[in-house]
């Protein structure tokens, strides 16, 4: 790392922690709210049904977590705040229905509302519904343009590294911490990154579905240290995410700050499958409306992709992790199962055995030209050739629900989250955010999300 790099991003991160610090909810745009709040009743309601699946309840019942004052969303169960953002977190990327960000090329959501949540828990007062909203959107902010500023490494996954920036920033402003602590906040947690290998993710190791939460939590320790005085801004970000991570163009962090926003740009999850796959799944469905053939008269399907998709190609698939990181296996799903949910990416569902058979149809490739469309169009193309001779295709930018291709609005957002979690509990997610946003204190809030019946039940 040159000094010149590391002033440099002492310099950005000093710009980040202003703009945050500065911000009011009335300098965030009205359709950036809108956005934030249709992003939380998604991000409230996934996380619901992360927490209903056999993993979740496995590791709940083995972790013990003393009681204490946040809830374990959807569930019956709180609580205390550190437990809880690990917990939540891991819930919610645990079924790949999260949103995420095409220009950061990850998820900012998770990694930064859990530390809020934990923030607002802890804070010396009262924390508005507006303040905490106002903070997400800055911690938002923070880690996409992180994201979006750090050229990975192909070996690292996208979890557990540059969204700690934006936890730190979010939990930093809810305890009311100056500029300066904010800055070093953010630098600190830069500091606190997880290894994070792609061979962990595609071998369906659930070690991976702690990143997010470490994230938020490495976010909450770097305000604390922050706020010890103990840390300062130094750049530690130009070493860490610029260096081991992979490289860091400072310059990326502050341009068009305040008139861009890539809250607003976030894409929503339809399949429960890694979003590079989607719109091969997309692709899918569409040719079976289309044609209304069956997947016995299948006999080959093709499917070209772009090269952020590449560690998914392959097929050693062994439960749930690894089977939503196959994009062979989510196509075959897609094509026996008709959905890519949480029940076919079940490995107890009567119908998860049957997709391995299906998978030998099924060729993937890599399309250059789809990379030089990168990152603002995620293309797909898929063949499919049936018994008959008859040969069916199609292909698309992005997958639905991406910003810039048929973005779900927020009844469609309320429709996906009552299928995974049913009216009642979709209900009390909406209260939660709408509650927030008419400015009711937020640990109140937040406390709908709490849910009087027992952790270990399943619908």
């Amino acid at each position: 790392m040159s000094d010149e790099t590391r002033h440099a991003c002492i310099k950005a991160v000093d710009g980040l922690a202003a703009f945050a610090e500065g911000l009011s909810p009335e300098d965030v745009p009205a359709r950036v709210r809108e956005r934030l709040q249709t992003m939380l009743i998604d991000l409230f309601g996934v996380t619901a049904a992360g927490h209903r699946i056999p993993e979740m309840r496995a590791l709940i019942e083995a972790w013990k977590p003393a009681s204490g004052t946040v809830p374990l969303i959807g569930t019956d169960a709180r609580a205390d705040p550190d437990a809880a953002t690990l917990l939540n977190a891991t819930a919610a990327c645990a079924l790949e229905l999260d949103e995420g960000n095409k220009h950061a090329r990850g998820h900012p959501a998770v990694h930064v509302v859990f530390a809020a949540m934990a923030a607002a828990q802890t804070a010396e007062s009262a924390v508005t519904g507006r303040r905490f909203l106002t903070a997400v959107a800055a911690g938002y902010e923070v880690a996409a343009r992180f994201g979006a500023a750090v050229e990975r490494d192909p070996r690292w996954h996208t979890h557990g590294h540059w969204g700690a920036t934006g936890a730190a920033c979010a939990a930093a402003l809810i305890q009311g911490a100056s500029t300066a602590e904010v800055a070093a906040a953010i630098d600190s947690a830069a500091g606190l990154v997880h290894a994070t290998p792609w061979e962990m993710v595609l071998d369906g190791n659930f070690t991976r579905n702690l990143w997010a939460g470490g994230a938020n939590i490495a976010g909450l320790n770097a305000v604390r240290l922050a706020r010890s005085g103990l840390v300062s801004n130094r750049g530690a970000a130009a070493s860490t995410l610029g260096g081991l991570i992979g490289t860091l163009d400072p310059s990326g962090l502050t341009e068009g700050l305040g008139q861009v926003w890539l809250l607003e740009q976030g894409y929503s999850k339809r399949h429960a499958s890694c979003s590079y796959t989607h719109a091969a799944v997309d692709l899918v469905q569409e040719l079976r409306r289309e044609h209304s053939f069956t997947a016995a008269e299948v006999t080959a399907v093709a499917v070209a992709t772009h090269s952020l998709a590449k560690p998914l190609l392959g097929r050693d698939v062994r439960n749930r992790l690894s089977a939503m990181f196959s994009l062979p296996f989510v196509v075959a799903t897609a094509m026996l199962h008709e959905v890519v949910d949480p029940d076919t990416m079940d490995p107890e569902s009567p119908g998860f055995e049957a997709t391995r058979p299906f998978m030998d149809k099924v060729s993937v490739h890599v399309e250059p030209e789809f990379d030089e469309r990168l990152p603002g169009e995620r293309w797909a193309r898929v063949r499919i050739e049936l018994a008959d001779g008859t040969v069916l295709e199609g292909s698309q930018p992005n997958p639905i629900g991406d910003t810039d291709f048929e973005p779900l609005d927020r009844a469609q957002t309320v429709a996906k989250i009552k299928s995974l979690i049913g009216a009642e509990a979709t209900g009390r997610v909406i209260d939660a955010v709408h509650h927030l946003a008419s400015d009711a204190e937020a640990r109140s809030a937040l406390g709908s999300l709490h849910r009087d019946v027992p952790v270990n039940e399943t619908h």
